[in-house]
């Protein structure tokens, strides 16, 4: 499922145990992924996973996974970390692999997960325009 979702090859990056679902007693589908007592990420009724920080930080090691990754300026970690949207000027690279919609890990200049959330633009077009938003924050890395 994580190759599928983020790019061919990603999920080697992940450690081979301590992973543990949780199933809705509704609907009896997975709802969370934990990782050593930890969120991985929630699993949306579509069956698209919303990274948790961790869960970015642990997919981070693999290089593939840069492809669904955000670079944005130091000006603009501390706001990404207190959960606010990221806007285009900010944005310094971002990956093929984003869509509208998609799920995208938030990095500093250095590769360090600051926040995740979902993309407003493509990855082409957050580079290519000023203004707007590019990135609509869910959790950055001081709110887990």
């Amino acid at each position: 499922m994580v190759d599928y979702l983020f790019g061919n090859g990603v999920s080697r990056s992940l450690p081979k145990g301590g992973f543990r679902l949780y199933y809705s007693r509704r609907s009896g589908r997975v709802k969370l992924v934990h990782h050593e007592r930890k969120i991985f990420a929630t699993v949306k009724p579509t069956g698209a996973m919303a990274l948790s920080v961790y869960g970015a930080t642990l997919l981070a090691e693999s290089a593939r996974f840069r492809d669904n990754c955000v670079v944005v300026s130091d000006d603009a970690v501390q706001f990404v970390r207190g959960g606010r949207s990221v806007f285009n000027k900010f944005v310094v690279s971002a990956g093929k692999n984003i869509y509208p919609k998609s799920e995208v890990a938030i990095l500093d200049r250095k590769g360090k997960v600051v926040g995740v959330g979902m993309a407003v633009l493509n990855g082409v077009h957050m580079r290519q325009f000023s203004v707007g938003v590019a990135v609509k924050v869910r959790k950055g890395f001081s709110d887990h």
